[in-house]
């Protein structure tokens, strides 16, 4: 089923879904450590679940000659097969993540059909992050830039248009498509009225739903979804939720996410002996959020488990 559906059905019924994000398990792990991950989470019933994509990185090696080789190496492969999986395994709806970075139009397009022969009719389109090499973003030579090309592109195909014009009755696919959105801006537009012009273009152009980046304060969920709605962006904006868990995230999240942290919980955690404390207050800031979201009506508490699964699961059972 698409998430549209889902929240859809959700809503004739007043009721607020539960969603998670998982990352695949790195090279060499196994698929047992993604069960291993999800399986405290399953009781929630979710209604689906985001698997992340990461794209490969380079690494220059040194030969036995002195000189050095470019190396590439993709350190969690295989979002589709993982999607199948969790399917398989769950008989829970999916979303894999696509992004432009390290593909072409048509490596795109190819695993687009591979999800659809999969029976995946969901996709989260994003830009995704410059590689580690570079210091700003670079597409591959023959894919795409921006995060809204290869929007067009999924909904070119869900209009049965492929890369092959001269295809005779291609088959028209059926992708229900998310994009992303900033309560505290994209780091790299320049305010906040840039900011949500992308966005209305990219749900103009066919997005079905939004799922925000993490915050920690409700208060910009709120004044970012009045700010879309005021631009006319009327499709549901899903919050997208993250547990602080150590003190060294203090300093790490708003330097990789570009996003504050509410002097509150900065002192609470500041307070803490050790991360297990940090967990705990996590845990708590986690629970307060989820509580005032579902009273104030979202569509669905959308929770970014990367690494710490034990914490939202604690969270959502006491909500």
């Amino acid at each position: 089923m698409k998430v549209i559906e889902h929240i859809n059905r959700a809503k004739e019924k007043n009721e607020t879904l539960i969603s998670f994000e998982v990352l695949p398990p790195l090279k060499g792990k196994g698929i047992e450590a993604l069960y291993e991950h999800m399986d405290p989470l399953m009781e929630f019933h979710p209604a689906y679940i985001n698997v992340t994509y990461h794209r490969s990185e380079h690494e220059f090696r040194k030969n036995p000659d002195g000189s050095f080789k470019k190396v590439t190496i993709r350190k969690r492969p295989g979002t589709e097969s993982i999607c199948a999986a969790i399917m398989n395994k769950y008989n829970v709806d999916t979303v894999p993540h696509l992004i432009c970075g390290g593909f072409s139009i048509t490596e795109t397009e190819d695993a687009l059909i591979n999800l659809q022969y999969l029976g995946i009719d969901n996709v989260l389109v994003l830009r995704g992050d410059a590689a580690k090499h570079e210091t700003a973003f670079i597409p591959h030579p023959d894919g795409h830039r921006y995060a809204i090309d290869l929007l067009k592109q999924v909904v070119n195909l869900n209009n049965g248009i492929y890369l092959e014009e001269e295809l005779i009755n291609s088959r028209k696919t059926s992708f229900c498509i998310g994009v992303a959105g900033y309560p505290e801006k994209h780091f790299e537009a320049p305010n906040m009225e840039t900011d949500l012009a992308y966005l209305k273009a990219k749900v103009d152009a066919g997005a079905d739903y939004i799922v925000t980046q993490m915050f920690f304060d409700n208060a910009k969920y709120y004044a970012f979804v009045d700010a879309c709605r005021a631009k006319g962006i009327n499709v549901p904006i899903i919050p997208g939720l993250k547990p602080i868990s150590t003190k060294k995230q203090l300093t790490t999240l708003p330097k990789v996410f570009s996003i504050d942290l509410p002097s509150e919980l900065c002192n609470e955690v500041l307070k803490c002996k050790n991360n297990e404390d940090v967990e705990k207050v996590g845990e708590e800031w986690l629970l307060e959020q989820s509580r005032d979201l579902k009273k104030n009506g979202v569509p669905v508490l959308h929770y970014y488990t990367l690494g710490k699964p034990h914490i939202i699961a604690n969270a959502i059972k006491r909500l």
